[in-house]
C-alpha cells in the first residue's frame, strides 16, 4: 500500500513552530513581500537574512511531537511505500525519525549559494555573509522557497501522488494549493483520499474521509489503524 502524506503548518504549530501568517496578514510580524521575496532580498538583504535566522534558532528550541513520531513510526512499517511531502522548512520530520522525506519548500537548515548553486547543511547565522564551504563566493541565502520562486522536487511529487493508494493531508488546507491539486490528482488516479486538520476544508475538496481536530490527536489514531490493517 503506497501513501504520500502532505503536511503543513498545522503540524509544526502544535511544537510552537509559528504558523506562516497571522490572523492580520503578517509572518512574525512581517510583511510577506519584505522577507519572503527574491525582490526582498535584492532590495534588503540584512532584513531578510536576520528575519531567517532568527527563526532557525527559534526551530532549533522546539521539539517533535506525537504526530510526527507517528509518521515515522510508519515510515518504520511502511519502507519505502510512505512518503512525506512538507511545506514546512522546519526538520521536526527528521528529528522525529523520519527518513523518505521531500521538503518542497526548502530547509532552514540549509543554505542556497546563489554563486555555484551549492545547498550546504547551515546552523548558524547567514547575516554575517559567510563564505559558500563548495566555491568560497559570500553569497549565501536561506535556502527557502520564496513567492515567486519553484517548489523542489515536484515531479518526484506528482508521480508519487499519482501512484499512491492513500493520500493523506495533514495540518494544511485542502482548498489552497498544493494540497488542493494533490488531493484532486490523487483522487482522479482512485486513491482514497483523508484530511487530518484542525478546520474541515472546503466541502467541494474530495476528501473520502475528513477528521477535524489537533494533528496530535488524529496523526497516532490513523497510524495505528493503517498500521492494524497492514497485519491483519
Amino acid at each position: 500500500m503506497r501513501i504520500v502524506v502532505l503536511t503543513g503548518a498545522g503540524i509544526s504549530a502544535e511544537s510552537g513552530v509559528p504558523t506562516f501568517r497571522d490572523a492580520d496578514g503578517l509572518w512574525e510580524g512581517h510583511r510577506i513581500e519584505d522577507v519572503a521575496t527574491p525582490e526582498a532580498f535584492e532590495r534588503d538583504p540584512a532584513t531578510v537574512q536576520a528575519f531567517y535566522d532568527a527563526r532557525r534558532r527559534a526551530v532549533a528550541s522546539v521539539a517533535p511531537h506525537v504526530a510526527h513520531r507517528a509518521l515515522a513510526r510508519l515510515e518504520g512499517a511502511l519502507g519505502d511505500e510512505l512518503l512525506v511531502v512538507t511545506q514546512n522548512v522546519d526538520d521536526l520530520h527528521e528529528r522525529a525519525g523520519s527518513r523518505n522525506l521531500v521538503h518542497m519548500h526548502g530547509e532552514l537548515r540549509r543554505a542556497l549559494c546563489t554563486a555555484c548553486g551549492a545547498r550546504p547543511r547551515w546552523d548558524a547565522d547567514l547575516a554575517p555573509r559567510p563564505p559558500c564551504p563548495v566555491c568560497g563566493e559570500r553569497m549565501l541565502r536561506p535556502d527557502v522557497v520564496w513567492f515567486g520562486e519553484m517548489p523542489y522536487e515536484l515531479d518526484r511529487i506528482e508521480q508519487a501522488v499519482v501512484a499512491c493508494d492513500v493520500f493523506v493531508s495533514i495540518g494544511t488546507s485542502g482548498a489552497v494549493y498544493p494540497a488542493a491539486g494533490y488531493v484532486a490528482l490523487a483522487a482522479a488516479f482512485g486513491a482514497r483520499t483523508v484530511e487530518l486538520n484542525l478546520v474541515p476544508s472546503d466541502p467541494m475538496i474530495p476528501f473520502d474521509d475528513a477528521r477535524a481536530g489537533r494533528a496530535g490527536e488524529l496523526v497516532p489514531v490513523w497510524v495505528d489503524e493503517v498500521i492494524a490493517a497492514r497485519s491483519s
